[in-house]
């Protein structure tokens, strides 16, 4: 008698072994290499946000390999901790480069200045809380690129003054929101982007312009 096999029957040539469940750690684990990929211009801004919802979104651990098979992942950095301190009197600090951006930073300054700019750091978390507590002559500046949106609303300011200028357009999908909270009691807080060298204003000059003709 003939008839049709089906699942589960162990016919040849069908694999019914399921696929694993993806946990928490392999999301974030992907997120960091997009992340690290659109810093290093592997893929485009649109790119980067489909493929984070797809990575939230996924169920499985195939689900998340499809996202990353085109990418490298050797030589990625660890997850950036929960927490970072500054605590700066007299001094000024700075975090550049490719520093891991942690999920929450209090800084505390008086009479120094400190600098968190994020054009080439390691973003892993989709926001960033930043306590701080500013006094006479502390001064926090943040150098932003875009995907980076700054929100003060809740700072408690005494004195100084904030000024937060955005990096982005108004299309530009946001990959990470720092949360300004705590008090300013006479420093400065600037959000900006980071500032174009001479070269690169150079090179954004209209052909002929400034050149003299015959």
């Amino acid at each position: 008698m003939t008839g049709s096999l089906g699942p589960g029957d162990g016919s040849a040539g069908h694999d019914t072994t399921p696929e694993l469940r993806a946990s928490d750690r392999e999301r974030d684990q992907v997120v960091e290499i997009l992340q690290v990929a659109a810093g290093d211009g592997r893929i485009t801004a649109t790119e980067l946000d489909e493929r984070l919802d797809a990575a939230l979104a996924a169920r499985t651990t195939g689900d998340l390999a499809r996202l990353t098979a085109d990418l490298p992942s050797e030589g990625m950095p660890p997850q950036a901790g929960e927490l970072v301190r500054i605590d700066q009197r007299f001094g000024d600090v700075t975090r550049a480069g490719r520093w891991l951006v942690p999920r929450r930073m209090e800084v505390r300054l008086m009479f120094g200045d400190a600098k968190l700019d994020f054009t080439h750091a390691v973003i892993t978390h989709r926001t960033l809380d930043i306590d701080v507590d500013l006094r006479i002559g502390g001064n926090l500046t943040l150098v932003t690129r875009p995907g980076i949106e700054v929100d003060a609303d809740g700072l408690e300011r005494g004195s100084g003054d904030i000024k937060i200028r955005s990096a982005s357009g108004p299309d530009t999908p946001v990959g990470l929101r720092v949360r300004l909270t705590g008090r300013s009691r006479g420093g400065d807080i600037v959000a900006r982007p980071r500032r174009r060298t001479l070269s690169e204003w150079l090179r954004r000059r209209p052909p002929g312009r400034g050149s003299t003709g015959r």
